[in-house]
């Protein structure tokens, strides 16, 4: 891992309370609600199928999509988004409000339990945004917590939160994201993550499920969680079972031939189309707010700040050629065949303060590449011959079209003569460790919302350097985002998400280019496939 300075927090994940319209990408598929099972569905097991790995089950060491949805069924949180919503609402608090403009107060439910009996009082939610916090691990999402100052406790059910600054516009989705699910404080290390076998052992739940029997990246076995007290109610089935894949074909074969219920994450563009031709199978799809791009690294990016060569200047006419060149709509075409669409901003099309800031800057101006513009940049940064650039992307966690997403991106690159791209590949789990240790000059990334808003976007990845971890820093950047997030009225508020993406865009920490839906196919005979606004795929809806 790369020494670095300390890190403020920052928050990533989403606001819904102030500008809430849904995501247009499509509607949300299945049926949500009706949480308690019924006779019908008592014996009902399912199977769920994905090649998405696990990297932590600890909330505080990982925030990847692949645990995400694994935690976000066993732990609970103080607020969350009911079925059907993007807002938050009381899910282990019985009320949650400002008490000033630097203080929320939350007020827990009575005799609530984690799985494993022990009682889940105010002292063990201090517990857990204490330990977040003060493991701050490299790949958790503690930095959401940035606004977070103190925690205090009146008793076993009031807990108190001091922020850093006033109004804070998404403090209340900061407490439903995966800084805040709420943890056993007999059961985890105050200090250091706990391993998946320990917390699976202990049965330190309070979420829906409880996790059964727990084989790594294999099979998990999920069943219902009879202490849950939230507001999602009991699981609508006796249990999941998920099983991972090393190869989406696979994965495409047992959806298809019904030996599994249900395949989410990663079927290829090729594949989604063919199933949809079978009427054994259905695909749902859904709001999914994902974005793809290319992020850099600038300490070991050519002509970074850690390269022989060091040039800032040419480090940027660098991201800025990539930029000119780069043809999203090929990409989005011809690889996933589109089940994605050309992104041009860091903020999804749909979304309030989204723009269109890279059309604007490069390429032709309206969207298409341009190799003329691309030679300019390196002409007027004294740039000569092809430039080496490593370029990173992961064979099994975006998906089995990352291979072909980044032979084409490769092409495009060097088809301009100005660049000779080598390009890598590595598994997710390794991929986590070794961004950030600055292994990787340029790599790909993709991020999935925790909530809709713009600030999930801006706040997650840039402030205070944020998940990326890529060495841009910017004191205006950050103090805009503070600014946006603080801003009640939502038209001044777009006004500076734009100024952000001003900044961003003349910087180019990142490369955004495509932007997708959720997708999950499932079999005939599965209802309650729930993909809503709240951006979380969750078991328990889902019957047979």
């Amino acid at each position: 891992m790369a020494s670095e300075k300390p890190r403020t927090r920052r928050r990533g994940i989403l606001i819904a309370s102030l500008l809430m319209p849904a995501l247009a990408l499509s509607g949300c598929a299945g049926t949500s609600g009706g949480s308690e099972s019924s006779e019908e569905n008592e014996g009902s097991v399912l199977t769920i199928g994905t090649t998405d790995k696990v990297t932590s089950l600890d909330p505080a060491g990982s925030y990847d999509q692949g645990s995400y949805v694994l935690k976000n069924q066993v732990y609970a949180s103080l607020m969350n988004s009911p079925y059907g919503s993007s807002e938050v609402a009381p899910d282990l608090a019985e009320t949650a409000e400002f008490t000033a403009p630097n203080e929320y107060t939350v007020t827990l439910k009575k005799d609530l339990k984690f799985a494993n009996g022990n009682a889940l009082t105010a002292s063990d939610v201090k517990f857990s945004f204490e330990r977040m916090v003060n493991i701050d691990h490299s790949n958790g999402p503690a930095t959401l917590l940035y606004n977070l100052d103190s925690v205090a406790t009146d008793g076993d059910q009031v807990v108190i939160f001091k922020l850093k600054s006033d109004n804070d516009q998404v403090f209340p989705q900061i407490l439903g994201s995966p800084a805040g699910y709420v943890v056993d404080e007999d059961s985890f290390s105050a200090t250091e993550l706990t391993s998946d076998n320990d917390i699976v052992k202990a049965k330190a739940f309070a979420g829906q499920y409880v996790i059964e029997s727990y084989d790594l990246n294999n099979l998990v076995s999920f069943k219902p969680n009879p202490a849950y007290q939230g507001l999602l109610g009991a699981a609508a089935n006796a249990g999941i079972n998920v099983k991972y894949y090393a190869d989406s074909s696979n994965l495409k074969l047992e959806v298809q031939e019904g030996a599994i219920d249900a395949a989410y994450r990663s079927l290829s563009a090729t594949d989604i189309a063919d199933l949809s031709k079978n009427d054994k199978v259905k695909v749902h799809q859904g709001p999914g707010g994902e974005i793809r791009y290319i992020g850099f690294n600038f300490n070991s990016q050519p002509f970074g700040a850690s390269m022989p060569d060091a040039d800032p200047a040419k480090a940027l006419a660098v991201r800025q050629a990539v930029a000119d060149l780069i043809d999203r709509e090929e990409i989005a075409s011809e690889v996933y065949k589109g089940t994605y669409t050309p992104l041009f901003a860091y903020i999804p099309e749909g979304l309030p303060g989204a723009t269109s800031v890279l059309k604007e800057l490069y390429g032709d101006g309206n969207g298409k590449p341009s190799v003329e513009k691309a030679k300019k940049r390196f002409a007027d940064a004294a740039i000569t011959g092809p430039v080496a650039l490593d370029l990173q992307y992961s064979n099994d966690h975006y998906g089995p079209s990352s291979g072909d997403e980044y032979a084409l991106i490769k092409a495009q690159l060097e088809s301009s003569g100005l660049f000779k791209v080598n390009l890598q590949t590595t598994e997710w789990v390794q991929y986590t460790k070794d961004r950030v240790a600055d292994v990787f000059p340029a790599y790909q990334l993709g991020w999935f919302p925790d909530y809709s808003d713009g600030d999930n976007y801006v706040t997650g990845l840039f402030l205070n350097g944020g998940y990326l971890q890529n060495h841009y820093e910017d004191d205006n950047l950050n103090a805009l985002i503070l600014k946006q997030a603080a801003t009640a009225d939502p038209g001044e508020r777009v006004k500076v998400m734009e100024e952000i993406h001003d900044v961003l865009g003349a910087a180019l920490p990142t490369v955004t280019y495509l932007q997708g839906a959720e997708v999950v196919v499932a079999g005939a005979d599965v209802a309650g496939v729930n993909l809503d606004a709240s951006f979380k795929f969750r078991y328990a809806t889902m019957t047979k």
